[in-house]
């Protein structure tokens, strides 16, 4: 009996211990991550104008670019202006407006429109002289766990995406409470949704809040993408930490913002552009500088 209780004593010690090391080797992975090279970017709804880009330059190693419209916008003023940015040395991040939850009525008509979405993805894309390993980001604005409609229609552009690109989701990494002291970001219910089941995608996340978000900052190094979000620290790709104007309910006690509560490059002293401000694990995140 004794025998057998210290065998089972010691099976506890020896779990215990393997979880401590686990637990310890998941931190240590976490910190190597937050140390490594990132690179700062901007991304805005409108173009600043050839006029800014040597400016923005001189701080940033990356650029938004939207093949449609942004959202609340009829046009898009970024339409051919790929090469002038390359030439200017700017990677890439490229983005298409996915819909809104309301323009989806059901799972068969949400992904009959992704399908829809990801064919004039394709077709901008290639007008825009983007190559087929182009990563390009859903803009998504819909905030926490989504409908099963929104995951058909994610599916369906996706799914139709590629071989042609390959596929990325703009998403909230803010939490949203589900009672019971839970709660789900856009970006890890997309994670747990996709995963396991569909063809390789990347995030693009957006969190202003302070903390994690440092504020309106422009290190060398910027914080890491890892950083947003801990309970999905494998997922993402791009942190978007600060945005344009201040969003007050999120970013209320964030430093560095300009007293019109927008956020712009140190070089831009005449306070031209307001900007939002990303971090990113490679200086061309979309590889569209290829």
């Amino acid at each position: 009996m004794k025998r057998t209780f210290g065998l089972f004593a010691f099976s506890l010690l020896a779990c215990g211990l393997a979880l401590a090391a686990a637990k310890e080797l998941r931190l240590s992975n976490w910190r190597a991550a937050t140390t490594k090279k990132n690179y700062l970017g901007f991304d805005r709804n409108i173009y600043p104008g050839d006029g800014a880009l040597a400016i923005l330059r001189k701080t940033f190693s990356f650029a938004s670019y939207w093949l449609s419209p942004p959202p609340g916008e009829k046009a898009n003023t970024w339409s051919g202006k790929r090469e002038l940015l390359k030439k200017n040395g700017f990677g890439f991040v490229v983005l298409y407006r996915g819909r809104g939850e309301n323009d989806l009525k059901s799972v068969e008509d949400a992904s009959a429109k992704g399908e829809t979405d990801a064919q004039a993805t394709v077709e901008a894309a290639q007008r825009e002289g983007f190559g087929p390993e182009t990563i390009v980001y859903l803009d998504i604005e819909e905030g926490g766990r989504l409908s099963a409609n929104y995951h058909a229609y994610i599916i369906g552009w996706l799914w139709h995406l590629t071989p042609s690109l390959r596929g990325g989701f703009y998403c909230s990494g803010i939490p949203v409470q589900e009672g019971k002291g839970k709660s789900i970001t856009s970006c890890q219910d997309i994670y747990n949704d996709l995963w396991r089941r569909s063809r390789e995608f990347s995030i693009w996340s957006y969190n202003d809040a302070c903390p994690p978000s440092p504020g309106c900052t422009f290190a060398e190094s910027p914080p890491s993408p890892k950083a947003v979000d801990r309970d999905c620290e494998t997922c993402t790709s791009i942190w978007q930490y600060t945005q344009s104007p201040r969003r007050k309910e999120f970013a209320a006690r964030c430093p560095g913002y300009a007293r019109d509560n927008n956020c712009y490059a140190p070089s831009d002293t005449a306070h031209q552009w307001f900007l939002d401000l990303d971090s990113a694990t490679s200086a061309d995140p979309s590889g569209g500088a290829k």
